[in-house]
């Protein structure tokens, strides 16, 4: 069998694992520092010497290793094309630098296509033929099984469900176009939404949480909502409201079984999914585009990512 390796490629963090067989968890995981302002080249090196200390040297010989990024990206060819948040990165063949070092098939998929993939095969949509996920974070991913499979487009491009304009001329996203669903219901645009209402002077506990040490975040209006807070409730309840309204578009779209949330903004609960739920049934042309739909909390967390790209790996 097969000796398979998870790459996570953030920002950020750099995460790797290193699974005996295609089934969670991993025999091993690390994080270390992406430190991505050093270049492409830095960065890839760093990948490979992770790789190395965490693969067994008897487990080289068959080798398969999967790679979640960033986008936007070409996964058919191995290659990154642009990734905004990491200079550089411009048409950057990954698979083929990895493969030339590791003499072994590398597979390549944006981050939240195989997070969806995780969860899947081995979260909280097994069994099903036809699922969406959406991460809510700092930014909004996801990803489509559709009939069984990844959905990828012509060029593996699909899957950008958080980068879909939902306000005509709203305020401009991180990939540099404007209105789309990440400016409204992001964990950064909910801590927005927060700030400016107690700019306004609107009361809310809020006020007593945050000082210079603890900015503003999603986070801590989340747990301002859990406590009561009606300011918090409120700012939740939007970008509840926003994500439903989407949520129905895309029940449109692809009527699937299953809409798994995952992200760190998901992890506020019950008030967040309650106006998400009422949202998607209020805009849907009909009830049966989501009477049978179930919504859930992802079950795989951080990890999705990782067992995503094991799969893929396992597949290549």
């Amino acid at each position: 069998m097969s000796s398979l390796i998870a790459v996570d490629l953030g920002a950020t963090n750099l995460r790797v694992a290193y699974f005996k067989r295609d089934q969670p968890p991993p025999a091993d995981s690390i994080k270390v520092p992406t430190l991505a302002s050093q270049g492409p080249d830095a960065v890839i090196a760093r990948m490979i010497e992770t790789i190395e200390s965490i693969l067994p040297a008897r487990k080289k010989k068959d080798l398969r290793i999967g790679v979640g990024s960033p986008g936007p990206l070409d996964p058919f060819r191995g290659v990154i094309l642009d990734t905004p948040n990491m200079p550089g990165w411009n048409e950057i063949p990954l698979c083929e630098r990895l493969a030339e070092h590791f003499s072994c098939p590398v597979v390549l998929d944006n981050d939240a296509n195989l997070a969806a993939l995780g969860e899947w095969s081995h979260g909280a949509a097994q069994g099903t033929k036809n699922m969406i996920y959406l991460t809510i974070s700092t930014g909004i991913g996801g990803g489509a099984i559709i009939d069984g499979k990844l959905l990828r487009g012509a060029q593996g491009l699909a899957g950008e469900l958080g980068h879909m304009s939902v306000q005509s001329g709203g305020s401009q996203c991180g990939c540099g176009q404007h209105g789309h669903l990440e400016t409204l219901a992001s964990g950064p645009a909910i801590a927005r939404r927060a700030l400016a209402l107690l700019e306004a002077g609107e009361a809310s506990m809020l006020a007593e949480l945050v000082d210079d040490s603890e900015p503003l975040s999603a986070e801590l209006v989340g747990l301002a909502a859990r406590k009561g807070d009606a300011l918090a409730r409120e700012v939740v309840g939007e970008a509840g409201e926003h994500i439903g309204r989407h949520l129905a578009s895309l029940a449109h779209a692809f009527n699937p079984e299953v809409i798994v949330l995952g992200g760190g903004v998901s992890r506020i609960g019950e008030l967040f999914f309650e106006p998400i739920e009422r949202a998607m049934r209020k805009h849907v042309m009909h009830p049966a585009y989501v009477d049978q739909v179930r919504l859930l909390p992802a079950k795989l967390g951080d990890s999705a990512g990782l067992v995503g790209a094991m799969v893929l790996a396992s597949q290549a």
